[in-house]
């Protein structure tokens, strides 16, 4: 597979981490929900034991969405066989634009304990890798890759005017919960941010010449212009696993912060500020503001998307200025509000819908959700509905078997089209060539145990302390041969 389709599949369909809180954790309780909602209790004194820990098992959500009339083209070339692009759905000369989302978020490391009792105090650290992408592509963009027989006219203005970025971090954190009385509690997450790749381009004018040779199409070429701004991070070589263990080269840093405020009937309302940080780029990433016009030629050969891409990509890079920068990170302010019901005389089965609002704090990005969740002894199913500014409606669900210290959790928030998606790679030609609002994935699963001596208040006590030397304690004693 060339060049220029694995950087599409990278943006639009590769998503490892994608990123993001899935709603459907909202007040489970889990060591996941924990992190992402600093202000949530991961222990219940006199059922839980005091260390909870995911045993290096990646709690991940990976999720990506592309809307608009390039899913049917990139459908074709990623599923059909043989693969093409199907541009049937394209209009050329409207400028149309699609848009397109990733996000993942896994967590290599969850550890939390239980310090005291006194305020149900909760510490913790983590380390997890984050994906964060959008933008936006036109129809034409993925026509060209399909070679200039979805061109009638020989001139096009500004249908190459694009617009994506990219940033993928790890992150190290520290976490604190502490319930300051009955009704209130607190939580905050203290965090290192170390830079793995940025990538933004913005294209603000483009023009398209196709110079066509009617004696032979083979000699067929293009000039392409354009003008905008490319932002690129420095990454010493190709990217590879060694790449994403965390290092000083891009530092950054990030808090999250969390209320919790429980009503005297019983209405939870929590909020969060999650993930408001920066990084800093080293002083060997490039800018490149870029205003040229390049000569692509063999665009009707099988190895057009290939040559297109390397002009293209030698085009936005130019002579770029070697400098460093900073970003942000896509920081989320979040509100949501509960309240849990019993729905049998005998309190078997619980109900306990929330209702989330979400709005991406530096971004356009705003998200509802109605989450409605149902548990049984350790079992809970969890139906998610969620709407965006984009007019997407999803429906996801969610199985989760859960103990006081055993949970694992599976789950979807765009459980239809993930279906369909699955289809077309099944090579479903009926799924590839259809066109629906979006075309995208997510998925989620999580998992931890909690051990150690069960946390019990004093009057529920089973453990009677005798003065037990701790593990220092121990080793001192044998070194030195002491029982002191």
């Amino acid at each position: 597979m060339n060049k220029i389709f694995f950087t599409i599949l990278f943006f639009i369909f590769c998503s490892l981490s994608v990123s993001a809180q899935q709603f459907s954790q909202y007040n489970t309780g889990t060591l996941y929900d924990s992190f992402e909602n600093p202000s949530q209790r991961a222990f219940i004194p006199d059922s839980s034991r005091g260390v909870a820990f995911n045993f290096f098992i990646p709690n991940f959500d990976a999720n990506f969405y592309v809307t608009g009339n390039i899913q049917r083209p990139l459908k074709s070339r990623a599923f059909a066989s043989p693969s093409y692009y199907n541009t049937s759905s394209l209009r050329i000369g409207r400028n149309a634009l699609n848009h397109f989302n990733v996000n993942a978020n896994s967590y290599a490391v969850m550890v939390k304990l239980f310090t005291s009792l006194n305020g149900n105090v909760e510490m913790g650290f983590s380390a997890q890798t984050k994906v964060e992408g959008k933008g936006l592509v036109t129809d034409e963009s993925i026509a060209f890759l399909d070679g200039p027989s979805n061109f009638a006219r020989d001139n096009y203005d500004n249908i190459f005017n694009n617009h994506y970025r990219m940033q993928m971090y790890d992150q190290l954190s520290y976490i604190y919960r502490e319930q300051v009385n009955k009704q209130l509690s607190l939580g905050f997450k203290l965090s290192y941010l170390s830079g793995v790749q940025y990538n933004k381009i913005d294209v603000e004018e483009s023009s398209l010449q196709i110079n066509r040779v009617p004696a032979n199409p083979d000699n067929d070429n293009a000039d392409v212009y354009m003008r905008g701004r490319y932002y690129r991070s420095y990454v010493p070589g190709r990217l590879d696993g060694r790449d994403f263990l965390p290092t000083f080269r891009n530092p950054g840093a990030a808090i999250s912060m969390g209320a919790t405020y429980r009503t005297e009937d019983g209405i939870l309302i929590q909020g969060n500020i999650k993930d408001l940080g920066f990084i800093h780029w080293n002083k060997r990433s490039t800018i490149t503001d870029f205003n040229n016009t390049t000569n692509i030629t063999d665009i009707t050969s099988k190895h057009r998307d290939e040559n297109i891409y390397n002009a293209v990509y030698e085009l936005v890079r130019g002579n770029g200025m070697v400098t460093s920068f900073n970003t942000k990170t896509n920081a989320k302010a979040e509100l949501s509000v509960s309240k849990s019901y019993w729905l049998d005389d005998e309190k078997t089965y619980r109900y306990f819908p929330t209702v989330v609002a979400q709005k991406e704090m530096f971004f356009s990005g705003f998200t509802g959700a109605m989450v409605n969740s149902v548990q049984k002894n350790n079992l809970i199913a969890t139906l998610t509905a969620t709407y965006d500014d984009y007019k997407l409606f999803n429906l996801g669900a969610q199985i989760m078997v859960k103990s006081p210290n055993v949970e694992f959790f599976i789950g979807s928030e765009r459980l239809l089209n993930t279906g369909h998606l699955t289809l077309a790679a099944l090579n479903n030609t009926n799924q590839i060539n259809r066109v629906g609002n979006y075309s995208g994935a997510d998925i989620f699963l999580g998992f931890s145990l909690k051990f150690g001596r069960v946390i019990e208040h004093p009057m529920n006590s089973s453990y009677i302390p005798m003065g037990e030397k701790g593990f220092l304690g121990r080793l001192f004693g044998r070194i030195f041969k002491t029982n002191n």
